[in-house]
C-alpha cells in the first residue's frame, strides 16, 4: 500500500538532509524477499482487491442481519387542512380548519422465504474467503513478476561485468599487437583484427548494459519504486554458494504430492471451488423461490387532532390524545406465488446453467493445475541438468580461454582464434549464468506448488 513507499521515501528524503553524502552513496541493498515485500505493499492491484474485500466483508454483514433481526421504521406526519369539507353529522359543507399529527412504529421479519437467508449466509461467507484467496493470488501473481524482473537484473549486471572484463583484455591484446608490429613481429592486418574485436566487445558491453538499464525500469514499475530513484540490488542469487551441486531426478511420488498439496493450497483452485459452491447455493435459492414465503409484521400507533379556530370546540390535550388514540396490530402474512409468466422457472433454468458453466470451469482448472505442476516439475528438473552441463562447460571454457591467452600473448595462435576462444568463453560464462537463475525461477515456482508462498520462501 501507499504506507510502504511513503516510509521508504520519507527515510529517503531525511537522509538526504541530514547526511547528504551518505545519501548520495547510499549502499542499502535490497534482497529479493525486499523487493517483492516492498512490490506487494504498494501493488494497486492488492490496493483494489482489499477495497472489494471490505465490499465482501459488508455483504457479510448484511446477510447475518438479514437473517436474524427484523426490520424497524418509525413515522411521524403533520397535517393541517382548511377551507370547505364534508361534515359528518349533517353531510352537509362548512367551513372548517382541522390539524392532524399521527406517528407510527412497525416491524417485520421473513419467517421462511425459500431458505433464501440462509443461503446467502453460505455464499457470502464462501464469497468473503474467495476475495482473501483472490489477495493473495494477486500477490503470488506481484512475487512472481518481481522474481522474474530481479533476475533479469541480475542476469544483465553479471553479464555486463564478464563483458567488461572481455573489453578490458582486449584492450590490452591490442596494445600488443601494436608492440609486436612494431617489433615486426605482427602485420597491419592483425591490428586491424584487434581493433575489430575490441569494437564489437564494446558493442556488446554498451548493449549489456542498455539491456540492464531496461531491466531495471521494469523491475522498478513492477515493485512501484520511484522510476528517477537509485535502486540496488543483492546479487548473491547467482553466487555459487546458493546452488547445491545435486542432480534432481524426476520422481512421480513428488509429483502426485506436489498436485495433491496444489489443490489444496492454491488460490486458484479455491476461487474455482468457491464460485461452483456459490452457484449451487444460488439453484437452491432460485428453486426455492417457487415455494410460498411467510412474513411476520406488527407495528403501533397513534395521533393527535384538533380543529382550531372552531366555536365552542375543546380540544383533549395532547398526551390524553396520544394514549387514547394508540392501537397495536400484529400481521401474520402468506404469500404464494401463482403465475409471474415462468420468471422464477426461467431463474431457476439460468442458475442451473450458471452451476453447469461454474461445474466446468471448476474441472478445467483443476486439469490446468495438473498439467502446471508436471510441466513446473520438469521445467525444474531441466533446468537443474541445464546448469549442471552449463557449469562444467564454463569450467573447461574458463580454462581453455586462460590457456588462450597465454598462447595469444606468446603469439603462438592468432587473433582470429583468440577471438574465436574469447567468443566461446563469453558465450559459455552467460549461458551458466542464465541456466542458474532460470534453475532459480523454475524451483520457486515448484515450492509455491507445493504450498510455500513465494515470500515464506525467501528467509
Amino acid at each position: 500500500m501507499k504506507l510502504g513507499k511513503t516510509i521508504f521515501a520519507g527515510m529517503y528524503a531525511a537522509l538526504a538532509v541530514l547526511c547528504p553524502d551518505a545519501a548520495a552513496q547510499d549502499t542499502t541493498l535490497f534482497t529479493l524477499k525486499d523487493c517483492m515485500e516492498y512490490a506487494v505493499s504498494n501493488s494497486t492491484d492488492v490496493r483494489i482487491q482489499q477495497a472489494t474485500n471490505g465490499d465482501n466483508q459488508i455483504a457479510r454483514r448484511d446477510a447475518i442481519l438479514a437473517a436474524f433481526t427484523p426490520s424497524i421504521s418509525a413515522d411521524a406526519h403533520v397535517y393541517s387542512n382548511f377551507g370547505r369539507a364534508i361534515d359528518p353529522e349533517s353531510n352537509t359543507y362548512i367551513s372548517t380548519a382541522s390539524f392532524n399529527n399521527a406517528y407510527s412504529v412497525s416491524a417485520g421479519i421473513n419467517l421462511f422465504n425459500g431458505f433464501e437467508a440462509v443461503n446467502n449466509l453460505r455464499i457470502t461467507k464462501t464469497a468473503k474467503a474467495m476475495g482473501l484467496s483472490q489477495e493473495q493470488q494477486i500477490k503470488d501473481r506481484v512475487c512472481l513478476a518481481t522474481i522474474e524482473a530481479y533476475c533479469n537484473v541480475v542476469y544483465y549486471s553479471r553479464l555486463s561485468g564478464i563483458l567488461q572484463s572481455q573489453t578490458e583484455t582486449a584492450e590490452k591484446s591490442l596494445e600488443l599487437i601494436k608492440r609486436q608490429e612494431e617489433l615486426g613481429q605482427k602485420g597491419y592486418a592483425d591490428v586491424i583484427q584487434a581493433e575489430a574485436d575490441l569494437a564489437d566487445k564494446e558493442y556488446q558491453l554498451v548493449t549489456a548494459r542498455n539491456s540492464l538499464n531496461d531491466a531495471m525500469i521494469t523491475l522498478k514499475d513492477v515493485m512501484f519504486w520511484p522510476i528517477t530513484e537509485p535502486l540496488k540490488i543483492d546479487e548473491s542469487i547467482a553466487e555459487d554458494a546458493l546452488w547445491q551441486y545435486e542432480e534432481i531426478l524426476h520422481d512421480d511420488t513428488e509429483t502426485e504430492e506436489t498436485i495433491a498439496r496444489a489443490m489444496n493450497s492454491l488460490p486458484d483452485i479455491f476461487i474455482a471451488k468457491g464460485t461452483m459452491e456459490n452457484a449451487k447455493m444460488e439453484l437452491r435459492t432460485a428453486r426455492w423461490q417457487i415455494a410460498p414465503s411467510l412474513s411476520l409484521y406488527a407495528g403501533w400507533s397513534t395521533s393527535f387532532y384538533t380543529y382550531p379556530g372552531q366555536e365552542g370546540y375543546v380540544t383533549d390535550p395532547f398526551w390524553h390524545q396520544f394514549q387514547n388514540n394508540g392501537g397495536e396490530y400484529v400481521q401474520l402474512s402468506l404469500s404464494i406465488p401463482i403465475f409471474n409468466r415462468l420468471s422464477r422457472h426461467s431463474n431457476v433454468a439460468r442458475k442451473k446453467n450458471a452451476y453447469t458453466r461454474a461445474s466446468a470451469e471448476y474441472e478445467q482448472k483443476v486439469r490446468e493445475v495438473e498439467a502446471e505442476v508436471n510441466r513446473a516439475i520438469q521445467d525444474r528438473d531441466g533446468a537443474s541438468a541445464a546448469f549442471i552441463q552449463a557449469d562444467r562447460r564454463a569450467d573447461v571454457q574458463q580454462e581453455a580461454y586462460r590457456l588462450n591467452t597465454r598462447k595469444f600473448e606468446q603469439g603462438l595462435i592468432s587473433a582470429i582464434e583468440f577471438r574465436t576462444a574469447s567468443d566461446t568463453y563469453l558465450n559459455a560464462m552467460a549461458e551458466r549464468l542464465n541456466a542458474l537463475l532460470q534453475y532459480q525461477i523454475k524451483k520457486r515456482v515448484v515450492s509455491y506448488y507445493k504450498g510455500i508462498h513465494y515470500l515464506d520462501q525467501e528467509q
